[in-house]
């Protein structure tokens, strides 16, 4: 991320989130209102203006986007499957009992704005870097705040998750949780992937969950981004936000075993590859489970 200034990546989702609901048949995955709600964001938080947000709800801006699927395939739609994913996982995940739903990076994601009325007994948590997560919450402000949800600004790269979820009088470590992790651990270095992924597990109580998006890596070993892989990887650190970590999808299991979550082996979602990415939901066993692994 450029340092003190709004997630570029944050802003382009949005963007290409709310181009994709003027393409016929994207209403299957885009969850109900998520497209009002992103665009009454964008111009609240003065993350976007309206002219802006008009712009990027055009047929043409939709022909721009699909005229340059060819750098990242599939990639595109892929934004909608995303947000579909980790809103099964929180529903889900709260129809077994979570109390807690975490998102990491957020963005101007706005899960947790429009899930929190209608689960008044589940409290949802943001944490996103300062610069961005000002934005947020300027924008949430002139929505209309939620009780149960708490907007946390926090650079992760300066403070650790587990001691900022501790200081938080309204987090419940003995909870079971959901955490979602999207488009996010691809920015981070491995020695912060592994650091953040066994902090989640010793954040949360036995039985969450863990959802998130990662790129695999190709043979040359770096983030595989397909036939324009060097394109995007420049692009990417030209843009300040560069692709830092990936993982071999055979490899997964095992590390995440090592960092406290098991792959449940029969997730749907994980059977194929959404644009450059794949998605997984891991959840935190006990001792007893994981022994059994």
């Amino acid at each position: 991320m450029r340092k003190d200034k709004p997630s570029r990546t944050a802003y382009k989702v949005a963007m290409n989130i709310l181009t994709l609901g003027v393409k016929p048949g994207m209403d299957q995955y885009f969850p109900p209102g998520v497209l009002e709600a992103t665009a009454d964001l964008l111009v609240a938080s003065g993350a976007a203006g309206k002219r802006s947000v008009q712009w990027a709800r055009s047929k043409r801006m939709l022909a721009i986007y699909e005229a340059l699927d060819w750098m990242l395939p599939g990639q595109f739609e892929a934004f909608a499957q995303r947000k579909a994913f980790c809103e099964h996982q929180v529903r889900e995940g709260i129809a077994l009992g979570a109390s807690q739903i975490l998102v990491l990076g957020a963005g101007y994601d706005t899960l947790g704005w429009r899930l929190s009325p209608e689960f008044p007994r589940v409290k949802f948590f943001e944490i996103d870097h300062p610069a961005t997560a000002a934005l947020k919450a300027k924008g949430v402000d002139a929505m209309g705040t939620r009780g149960n949800l708490f907007l946390l600004a926090e650079d992760l790269g300066k403070h650790d998750l587990i001691d900022v979820l501790t200081e938080n009088p309204n987090w419940d470590r003995n909870a079971r949780s959901v955490i979602i992790a999207e488009g996010l651990i691809m920015y981070l270095t491995p020695e912060s992937v592994k650091s953040l992924f066994g902090q989640c597990a010793a954040s949360v109580e036995v039985g969450s969950r863990i959802a998130f998006s990662y790129i695999p890596t190709g043979v040359d070993g770096r983030p595989d981004a397909g036939p324009r892989t060097g394109l995007m990887l420049w692009l990417q650190k030209a843009g300040g936000e560069p692709w830092l970590w990936s993982i071999e999808p055979e490899a997964l299991g095992l590390y995440l075993e090592e960092c406290g979550w098991i792959i449940d082996p029969g997730q749907k979602w994980a059977a194929r590859k959404y644009g450059v990415e794949y998605f997984i939901m891991a959840a935190k066993p006990g001792n007893e489970e994981q022994h059994n692994e």
